[in-house]
C-alpha cells in the first residue's frame, strides 16, 4: 500500500473513533458498575466500601455493585482491577494496603501507581487494639504485660500480610518488644468471628469493624490508635496516653480505576465520590463508626497520586527495617 495513503487511513481511523470514545463517556455509566473490595464480606474495607457504593448509586443512577475478592493481603483483588477494561465499569476500593503491598511483595502481579487510575480519598479510619470479652488484662498496661510474658501462647489475629491489620500488629510487636504467634485471614470480618468466640487472643482493627462490637460489650478494647479520641467511643483511651507514646496508626481509603480509563468517566466517578463525601447519610453513618469522610481537596486524583507515591515511599523503608516480606 501506497505509504502516504496509508497514513491517510490511519488518521481517518482515530478520527473516527474519537468520537466514540465520546459519546461512550458521555453515556457512561448506562449499566451498573462494580466496585471490588479485596478483603471478604463484613470487615471494616467492605463496610467503608458499602456506605459509599449505596450513596454513588443514587447520584449516577445506576447500581454500584460490591464484589468481594479477597486473598493476599489484598492483592489478589488488586491484580484483577489492574487487569479489567478500562471503561468505568469496574472500580476499586483499597485502604493503606496499596502502599505498602510494593515494600513487602518481592513479585508483586502489578504497578501500584502505574496500573491504576486515581479517583480520589475516601476516608481515614482510625484502628482499636482489642481482645475476646474474657481476656485477662485489664488496660492496655496490662496486656503489654501479658503478652510480653506469654507470648509464646498469645495469639494475633489479622487480615493477612500487608493488610492495615497485619501492619499495626507488627508495630505493635515491635514498641512492645514481643514475637507473637499471629493468625492471618482473608479479612478481618472472619477474624473478628474468631475473636468473638474466643479462638484468638486479640487484634488491631479499623473502628469501622470494632466499634458494634465494642459499644455491645462483646470484645474488650484498649485503646485507639489515633492522636485523639474518637467522639463515638469517648471512653476510650489513646494508645499514647495509655503507655505507648508516640504509637500511631490511621487507615486511609481510596477509589480507582484500572489504568487508561478515560478522562470523561473518571470526573463522573470523581463527582459520584465527592457527592457521597458530602452525603448527610454517609456522614452518618461514618460517625456511628468512629470517622469521617475526607475534605473534598483529597477526594481528587491529583490528591491520591500525590499521597499514594508519599505513602509507598514510606512504608516501604518502614518494612524494609523491620525486615517484613511475603513471597
Amino acid at each position: 500500500m501506497n505509504p502516504t495513503r496509508r497514513l491517510s487511513m490511519l488518521a481517518l481511523a482515530a478520527c473516527l473513533t474519537l468520537p466514540a470514545v465520546g459519546v461512550q463517556a458521555q453515556q457512561f455509566p448506562d449499566k451498573p458498575i462494580t466496585m471490588i473490595i479485596p478483603f471478604a464480606a463484613g470487615g471494616p474495607t467492605d463496610t467503608v466500601g458499602r456506605i459509599y457504593a449505596q450513596s454513588m448509586t443514587g447520584f449516577l443512577k445506576q447500581q454500584v455493585i460490591v464484589e468481594n475478592v479477597g486473598g493476599a493481603g489484598g492483592t489478589l483483588g488488586a491484580a484483577r482491577v489492574a487487569r479489567a477494561e478500562p471503561n468505568g465499569y469496574t472500580i476499586f476500593l483499597h485502604h493503606i494496603g496499596q502502599s505498602t503491598a510494593p515494600g513487602l511483595y518481592r513479585k508483586l502481579p502489578y504497578n501500584a501507581v502505574d496500573d491504576f487510575s486515581p479517583i480520589g480519598m475516601v476516608a481515614d479510619v482510625p484502628m482499636t487494639i482489642v481482645a475476646r470479652k474474657d481476656f485477662p488484662a485489664k488496660d492496655l498496661k496490662e496486656l503489654i504485660a501479658y503478652v510480653k510474658k506469654n507470648q509464646d501462647r498469645v495469639t494475633y489475629a489479622n487480615a493477612g500480610v500487608g493488610s492495615a491489620s497485619h501492619l499495626c500488629g507488627m508495630l505493635f510487636m515491635s514498641a512492645v518488644q514481643a514475637n507473637l504467634t499471629t493468625v492471618p485471614y482473608k479479612g478481618t470480618g472472619p477474624a473478628m468471628n474468631d475473636l468473638l468466640g474466643g479462638q484468638v487472643d486479640f487484634m488491631c482493627d479499623q473502628t469501622t469493624n470494632t466499634s458494634g462490637q465494642i459499644k455491645a460489650g462483646k470484645i474488650k478494647a484498649y485503646a485507639v490508635t489515633t492522636k485523639t479520641k474518637v467522639a463515638s467511643l469517648p471512653n476510650l483511651p489513646t494508645m499514647d496516653a495509655s503507655g505507648l507514646p508516640g504509637f500511631e496508626v490511621a487507615v486511609w481509603h481510596a477509589m480507582y480505576a484500572p489504568k487508561n480509563t478515560p478522562k470523561p468517566v473518571i470526573d463522573k466517578l470523581v463527582a459520584a465520590l465527592q457527592h457521597a463525601i458530602k452525603d448527610p447519610n454517609v456522614k452518618q453513618k461514618l460517625a456511628d463508626l468512629g470517622t469521617e469522610p475526607v475534605a473534598l481537596s483529597r477526594a481528587t486524583p491529583e490528591a491520591l497520586d500525590k499521597e499514594l507515591r508519599s505513602e509507598i515511599v514510606k512504608w516501604t523503608r518502614i518494612i524494609k527495617q523491620a525486615g517484613v516480606y511475603a513471597d
